[in-house]
């Protein structure tokens, strides 16, 4: 509601809450796109954000420019996680685009970054011939420079569940040397035969000439609530690196049902309440299109409804 300017697609915001469950907004854009870089001119989201050893607090995050453009994952740093201070190059980058951040430190030290890769064909994103995603991992020592790791832990396009691409990953460490590793993961489903599909305005290399870029939320959602839907499901790995797929932990209940996420669960991020017990907050829509934040909780790790 108070974009910094007309064809800006999104930016990125902060909220408080003494118990993890209310939260109150506060003021101000914590980071927002920058017109004079054409690789985050339009859009930033998909916040993660880690502690420095110097005090300070890392945030990186997905920015994009026009759709012709890739995306990529950057970085700013804060004293106090309400200023953010943008550093300078891009933190990882491919042909494709990446997106959808999640950092993990790691015990021996420096970190490892999960995010999705976008695989096109003939032209890259020019072009619009996107074949499917992938989730990767870099590693770091420093928090700015990553170098990538083999191959890849995810590939999509494997089931009807994952047939419209997988997104945000969240990893977490074994809680026990007897226990695996959990990789939590956003997958989208195509829509049913035969549905006509408006194309996303992130994807629409007019965007801005036709002003859906100016009134991106309502295209956005418009695209999202044409048949597609996304579920949040978990995979294993004995490493860290080599992951089998595992079952949906936020199913909803579709076109069909009611409810807060009757329809979308993405964007998850996992944050521990005690010894026992884990909260997962997650991007939530309802039948009626309305996004929003909502969040379950598990005692055995796996989130429950």
């Amino acid at each position: 509601s108070a974009k910094p300017f007309r064809d800006c697609q999104g930016y990125i915001l902060s909220a408080v809450s003494e118990d993890g469950l209310t939260f109150i907004p506060e003021p101000g854009i914590r980071v927002a796109p920058q017109p004079d870089l054409p690789h985050m001119s339009l859009r930033v989201l998909v916040p993660s954000v880690t502690r420095l050893d110097d005090g300070r607090w890392r945030m990186y995050f997905e920015a994009r420019g026009p759709a012709d453009r890739p995306t990529i994952i950057a970085s700013a740093v804060s004293l106090d996680q309400l200023r953010w201070e943008l550093e300078t190059g891009e933190r990882l980058q491919t042909d494709g685009g990446v997106g959808g951040p999640r950092f993990l430190t790691l015990p021996e030290g420096g970190g490892r970054m999960f995010c999705f890769r976008s695989e096109y064909g003939t032209g890259g994103p020019a072009a619009g011939s996107r074949m499917g995603t992938t989730i990767v991992s870099a590693i770091t020592t420093d928090g700015l420079n990553f170098e990538w790791e083999p191959s890849a832990r995810l590939r999509d396009r494997e089931s009807d569940d994952d047939s419209a691409g997988i997104t945000a990953a969240q990893a977490l460490p074994p809680l026990t040397p007897e226990s695996e590793w959990l990789l939590f993961y956003s997958a989208w489903q195509n829509p049913p035969p035969g549905r006509q599909s408006p194309t996303h305005p992130s994807h629409d290399l007019n965007a801005i000439a036709s002003g859906r870029s100016a009134d991106f939320a309502a295209a956005s959602i418009a695209s999202d609530m044409s048949g597609y839907r996304s579920r949040i499901f978990v995979a294993r790995s004995s490493d860290g690196l080599h992951w089998t797929k595992g079952e949906c932990v936020i199913e909803g209940s579709g076109y069909g049902g009611a409810g807060l996420d009757a329809v979308h669960a993405e964007d998850m991020s996992l944050t521990q309440i005690d010894d026992a017990r884990w909260r997962m907050y997650y991007a939530a829509c309802d039948a009626r299109g309305h996004w929003s934040i909502a969040s379950a909780t598990c005692a055995s790790i796996l989130p429950r409804r």
